[in-house]
């Protein structure tokens, strides 16, 4: 009975970080170019009373006999699909339909990547996230700029003031991954790379396998509430059952204490 305690108690643990991740994916539902997660699950050591092909009266025993003792969450991962697209209307709000990343610097000099392209201008004109940490390669938008256009595969053109014609002031670029789920997550919608995400390849919008930009649009969350609340709801009921293993083994014990002899 002991052991059917740790078991069950090794299901609720799980099911809690379940329902950890679960909450994170609701709670992030209109973050701009968030991914949700997913808790995967493995069974773990089993105990081994008879092996499988041991000796019995009548022959080698075609089964053994093994009891698992529970299970543990193996990862918690990041799924990159893309979320639906919102149209904003904000000339520096880019959306990449496809793969890839914008690729930002960090305060510590180190390389951070988003999807979320609501971009702003700092006080120099160069384009930043949301908390200032400006794109790789830097663009800076001329102060007399009246106008700006972002193209499907990157170039960026201003109209400044008294000029007819644009001027092209820069090319964003992308980057990506060959393991984007290993990828680390640092919050604020940003990301660094880890040894098993592999080399970061750069490359131009709409060009080899990278998506294309859209300007005026942000891509949204990729959480589906529905799916979450299913997801919430199989997690909740798992949780009451291993506690239900733990009261009936409980109640168990305390009839075998109770035996007169």
């Amino acid at each position: 009975m002991i052991r059917a305690l740790w078991t069950a108690s090794s299901g609720m643990q799980s099911q809690q970080t379940n329902m950890d991740v679960i909450a994170n994916n609701l709670a992030n539902v209109n973050s701009s170019g968030f991914k949700k997660s997913r808790a995967d699950f493995q069974d773990v050591l089993y105990q081994t009373t008879k092996a499988a092909g041991a000796g019995g009266e009548g022959g080698e025993a075609p089964t053994g006999v093994q009891v698992g003792l529970g299970s543990r969450v193996a990862a918690v991962q990041k799924v990159f699909t893309t979320g639906d697209f919102q149209q904003t209307g904000n000339d520096l709000d880019l959306a990449i339909e496809g793969s890839g990343f914008f690729q930002v610097t960090l305060p510590d000099g180190t390389e951070g990547y988003t999807r979320s392209g609501a971009l702003k201008k700092d006080s120099t004109g160069r384009l930043v996230t949301s908390d200032g940490y400006p794109l790789f390669p830097e663009i800076v938008v001329p102060e007399n700029s009246t106008a700006i256009n972002v193209g499907a595969s990157g170039s960026i053109d201003v109209l400044l003031d008294g000029e007819s014609s644009p001027t092209t002031i820069g090319n964003l670029e992308l980057v990506r991954f060959s393991n984007p789920a290993g990828l680390k997550s640092l919050g604020r919608s940003l990301f660094a790379e880890t040894p098993t995400t592999g080399a970061p390849i750069v490359g131009t919008p709409g060009e080899e396998g990278f998506g294309t930009l859209s300007q005026g649009y942000l891509e949204g969350s990729n959480v589906n509430i529905m799916e979450e609340m299913v997801n919430m709801i199989a997690g909740q009921r798992a949780y009451e059952v291993n506690s239900k293993a733990i009261t009936t083994a409980d109640e168990m014990l305390k009839t075998t204490n109770q035996l007169v002899r």
